[in-house]
This record gives C-alpha cells, sequence and structure tokens, in this order.
C-alpha cells in the first residue's frame, strides 16, 4: 500500500478537546501497565482492587499512578495546542508500529531457538556439548524464559528499532514452511514431534494478533458499509470518530481489564507461571507468550483506535491532508 497525508505539524484550528481525550486515553494506558506490573512482581494492589475497596493503606498508589498517566496526557495536550490531528495520529501510529515491529521479530527469534532447543531436548543434540546441569535447566520453562526468551524479546527489540519493514509477509511466509516441514516429515520419513505443531500455532497467532492494528491502519478490516459507502467525507469522519471509542476503544479495554485485572485473570495467570502445553519437554514452551499474545493484540488495537480517532475526527474537521490508500503500482 502507499500513502497520501499531511505531515506537517501545525495547521487549522486548535483541536483541544479530542487531542486531550487520545492522549489522557494513552496516558492511562500507559498508567494501567506500570500498575499490572507493581502488582504482578511487587504485589501493589491495582485498580480493580481499589475500585472494590480492597487496596487498604496503598489504596493511593494506583490512583496516584491513573491520575498522573491521564494528567500527563492531557496536559501534553494543552501544552502543544496547535499540534495538528494528523501529525499526532501519525505520531502514534508510528511509535505502535514500532511496537508490533519489536513483537514480531521476537517471535521470529523465539520461534527458531526454542524450536532448536525443543529439538535437542528429543534428539540429544546438545548432549556432551553443554552441561548436564544446563541440559536440565532447558527442560525448565523457569529457565528457559528469563534466560533464553527475555534476552530475545530485548534483541527482537532492539532489530526493530533499526529495521524499519514489518515483514508480515515474512512470517506468513515461515508460517507455510513450518507446515510443509510437517508434511514431509510425516508423509516422507514417517517423523513428527510437537514442537513442530507447536511453532506453527506460535506463529500464525503472533500473525493474526499482532497484524490486527496495521490492518486497521490499512482500512483493511470487513467493514459492513451499506450506508457508510454513501456518506461524504466529513460524515464518514463522524461515524468513525464515535465508533473507534464505542466500539474499537470500549472493545480493546474490556480485553486489557478482564485480561490483566488480576493475577488470576486469564493473560496474567500464564506469564506468572511460565506456563507450557501438556506435550512437555517434546513441545515449545511459549505458551505462556501466546496468552499474552491476546495482551498485544489489544494494545496495539487500542493505540491503533486512538489514532483513528484523531485522523477521523481531522476528517470530521474537513482538514486538509486526508490520507488516502491505493494499492501499491497504482
Amino acid at each position: 500500500m502507499s500513502y497520501t497525508a499531511d505531515l506537517s505539524r501545525t495547521g487549522g484550528a486548535p483541536a483541544l478537546l479530542p487531542r486531550a481525550f487520545a492522549w489522557g486515553m494513552l496516558g492511562f494506558l500507559a498508567a494501567f501497565l506500570i500498575i499490572n506490573v507493581l502488582n504482578l512482581g511487587w504485589g501493589i494492589p491495582n485498580l480493580a482492587d481499589a475500585f472494590a475497596g480492597r487496596a487498604g493503606g496503598l489504596i493511593w498508589v494506583p490512583l496516584l499512578i491513573g491520575l498522573l498517566g491521564i494528567g500527563g496526557g492531557i496536559g501534553f495536550a494543552l501544552s502543544t495546542p496547535h499540534n495538528a490531528l494528523r501529525w499526532d495520529a501519525m505520531k502514534i501510529h508510528g511509535f505502535n508500529t514500532y511496537l508490533i515491529r519489536a513483537c514480531f521479530w521476537s517471535v521470529v527469534l523465539i520461534g527458531f531457538v526454542d524450536a532448536f532447543i525443543a529439538m535437542s531436548r528429543v534428539e540429544g543434540f546438545l548432549n556432551g556439548v553443554v552441561s548436564a546441569e544446563l541440559m536440565g535447566s532447558l527442560g525448565r520453562s523457569r529457565f528457559i524464559g528469563p534466560m533464553v526468551h527475555a534476552p530475545l524479546i530485548v534483541l527482537g527489540a532492539l532489530i526493530a528499532f533499526w529495521h524499519r519493514g514489518l515483514g508480515f509477509h515474512w512470517l506468513a511466509l515461515l508460517i507455510v514452511g513450518a507446515e510443509l516441514a510437517i508434511v514431509i516429515s510425516r508423509f516422507v520419513f514417517s517423523y513428527e514431534q510437537a514442537l513442530m505443531g507447536d511453532l506453527v500455532r506460535y506463529w500464525y497467532a503472533a500473525l493474526f494478533l499482532f497484524a490486527s492494528a496495521y490492518t486497521l491502519f490499512d482500512d483493511g478490516h470487513v467493514r459492513v458499509d451499506v450506508f457508510y459507502a454513501g456518506f461524504g467525507k466529513t460524515k464518514k469522519g463522524f461515524v468513525n470518530a464515535w465508533g473507534s471509542i464505542l466500539l474499537g476503544m470500549a472493545t480493546a479495554w474490556v480485553i486489557i481489564w478482564i485480561g490483566l485485572g488480576s493475577k488470576t485473570s486469564i493473560i496474567n495467570s500464564p506469564v506468572m507461571n511460565l506456563e507450557i502445553t501438556q506435550s512437555g519437554p517434546t513441545g515449545l514452551y511459549v505458551k505462556y507468550q501466546m496468552a499474552a499474545f491476546l495482551g498485544v493484540f489489544a494494545i496495539t488495537m487500542l493505540i491503533q483506535f486512538v489514532s483513528y480517532f484523531l485522523e477521523s475526527v481531522a476528517d470530521k474537521r474537513d482538514e486538509p491532508g486526508h490520507r488516502t490508500v491505493t494499492p501499491t503500482g497504482h
């Protein structure tokens, strides 16, 4: 796809209310994630505890962090009153693109490395090469997670900083290659291990969930447009702005709040326990990451909906520089 958009930083009448809402939303998201980390790592009460009256004397901690997040976002919007809506939207999208790109590189690296480790556990490739103690550690998720996966995530983030392409087509090709390897090994060599199916599911889940936010930017999601197709640009902007809030952001927040709401929630619990599949040593140790993928999906979609909201408000105000999406080569 190629894009035409106005990337000027200033222009048009100030739009303080929508910008304050958008940046306040992002500030609250950042605060919520910080509170979640403090809750999981140090037992600090989270916002759910605070609202339910279970926070005790530490109730001020999550409330203060939440207010600072919202206040910081709104304060940024008020301190930059002449920033153009489209400029803000593209900057937010740029950050989100980096975040998605870092996740993409992380799953590619972890997929290859974890598959090699799993194969070595099954076939004994590393026997005699590394110590028996290390081989024993490579069979425990408590070691694999912090000592292998975490450094690879950091490496993925560094690669994403320098490599600007998203590369989802390469991830799709890797999925096809991994599935083809299963077919060949099963029907030609009568050989198959659980790790091979785990790798396909791991990469496919990442492709599906990580690409959703960028698909929204490309306007590639299915839209029921019986009425929408006949609207003008300003009316489409009005519908998209309210749709971003009532449908997009609301849905993302439901996933985030339920998935990260407590230590026993559907995302936090598997991640904290570094959960693995029942296939055990013959499979990949990435089940906990696949639970985290749902959180990555909701967070990146929320950020992208904030960007989409600002762009839609600019369309509603009929500001210049409307972004058009055209297929490459046209």
